[in-house]
């Protein structure tokens, strides 16, 4: 099975030498970094390009590339199960064609936590607008794409734990990226305070915290629940550190303070 791209056009461009060349003017802005980053898990935007491909961009250039990334979103149409896999087929957007990881989804789906969904992927972009990023670094990278919703924090703990065992024994590099914007639709020095609420817990490692600050202080953070998912999954298999790699609101290229989204992007290694 082939999965199409759904909002090329909309949140990039549409055609493969457009696209190219709109990822690569967001990639030569970024300063090189002098050592690449091996992280565990990543966080980055998944906005249209205009307002959060400087944070994509900043996040995917700093780091060393695996063989694989389990890419965690968050489920925005309501299709599908709470834990929604596509374990083989592939997915495309206009400048390649990404081969699922069919060994690792079979064994994510062995866990009994992630279900066989592909409605669930059918409308989503929070994956989708990873992909042209880590398409301009690597052709040969494979992909899990999983969706996510109405967790609670045990079964956010379950899932990361059972990526976790899974990762440590796949005898090859996986990146688990977690696909999220931060606050929609406040003021400019409101999304900042509370996003800083969120990104404190993901900067201490602290998924359970993160999960319930964000219950408590509601905090519009649409991918919290693929955070504290590879949180813990990070947890699990070690981590010592995240770094905040770029952190933004749309009002830098939109102009309008009154109503942010904000961007972030992390690695945890």
């Amino acid at each position: 099975m082939k999965r199409p791209p759904t909002v090329a056009g909309h949140f990039y461009s549409a055609t493969e030498t457009a696209l190219a060349a709109e990822v690569e003017t967001y990639m030569s802005r970024v300063e090189a970094p002098s050592q690449k980053i091996e992280p565990i898990g990543i966080i980055s935007p998944h906005a249209g390009f205009f307002y959060s491909g400087a944070v994509a961009a900043a996040v995917y250039s700093a780091i060393q590339f695996p063989d694989t990334f389990i890419l965690i979103g968050p489920n925005h149409t309501g299709l599908g199960g709470k834990f929604s896999m596509m374990s083989h087929g592939q997915w495309e957007v206009p400048t390649h064609t990404f081969d699922i990881d069919e060994d690792l989804g079979g064994q994510l789906i062995k866990t009994g936590v992630f279900k066989e969904e592909h409605s669930a992927h059918s409308m989503e972009h929070s994956l989708e607008v990873q992909l042209p990023f880590i398409a301009h670094y690597s052709k040969i990278v494979k992909i899990v794409p999983i969706t996510v919703m109405g967790l609670d924090v045990e079964e956010c703990q379950a899932a990361g734990e059972a990526i976790a065992k899974v990762v440590s024994t796949a005898g090859k590099y996986i990146i688990i990226a977690v696909s999220s914007d931060m606050s929609h639709y406040l003021p400019e020095e409101q999304a900042r305070k509370k996003d800083k609420l969120a990104l404190d817990m993901i900067l201490n490692l602290d998924p359970g915290g993160l999960y319930n600050i964000v219950q408590r202080e509601r905090i519009t953070m649409c991918g919290v629940l693929p955070a504290a998912i590879m949180l813990y999954a990070a947890n699990a298999l070690g981590a010592k550190m995240a770094e905040l790699i770029k952190y933004t609101t749309s009002a830098e290229v939109g102009g309008d303070y009154s109503r942010v989204v904000g961007y972030a992007g992390v690695v945890v290694n």
